[in-house]
């Protein structure tokens, strides 16, 4: 049976010395780092879902808009050939010996058809930037909620870095950070 030794790195030892003189003296300092540590840890579980929900969201909006877009260019194919065909009866009817009234009312036939198809065409290119528009709304949104959770990792990593140097400064920019996550996320939630 072979026995696994493990080797503390200074950083490892430094840690767990700096811990245990804090639990031995109850160092509230290092219990609020702590705490704070926690809350921005959830903080950031929340935005990081926020940024995930949203960013799927903009690539559903965008997949209608471009569904759409595709049924408007099948229906403008449409209309093309619709126009294709009232061209060829429109000659048709300048054809001696042939049906002239026969093609004129061909003739009539395809520009109502041509029209129905014009307007659905047009309509399916409209609700397709409809689409591409809320999907724009909502990628702004998820950069938002991004840009909220890039600075509460900060804010651990720098509180991380002050529970170990026991800095105040780094404390209140680490605090900061979390406040700059704060707002971005309140920014994120009333899309702006």
């Amino acid at each position: 049976m072979t026995e696994n030794f493990e080797v503390p790195s200074p950083h490892e030892k430094h840690v767990e010395h700096t811990t245990e003189h804090a639990h031995a003296r109850g160092d509230g300092f290092a219990s609020r780092i702590a705490v704070m540590t926690a809350i921005m840890a959830t903080i950031g579980a929340m935005l990081s879902y926020q940024a995930g929900s949203t960013e799927s969201e903009a690539a559903m909006d965008k997949n209608n808009a471009a569904i759409l877009k595709t049924e408007a260019a099948n229906q403008w194919n449409y209309y093309q050939a619709k126009s294709s065909r009232q061209n060829l009866s429109e000659m048709a009817s300048h054809i001696p010996g042939l049906d002239a009234a026969h093609y004129s009312a061909e003739v009539e036939r395809y520009k109502k058809e041509k029209e129905v198809v014009r307007q659905k065409a047009e309509g399916l290119e409209a609700k397709s930037r409809e689409w591409d528009d809320k999907s724009e709304e909502v990628l702004h949104q998820h950069h938002r909620w991004a840009q909220a959770m890039t600075a509460i990792q900060i804010a651990i990593s720098l509180a991380a870095i002050t529970l170990l140097t026991r800095k105040e400064w780094l404390k209140r920019l680490a605090y900061t950070a979390a406040g700059v996550s704060v707002v971005l996320g309140g920014l994120a939630a009333a899309h702006i």
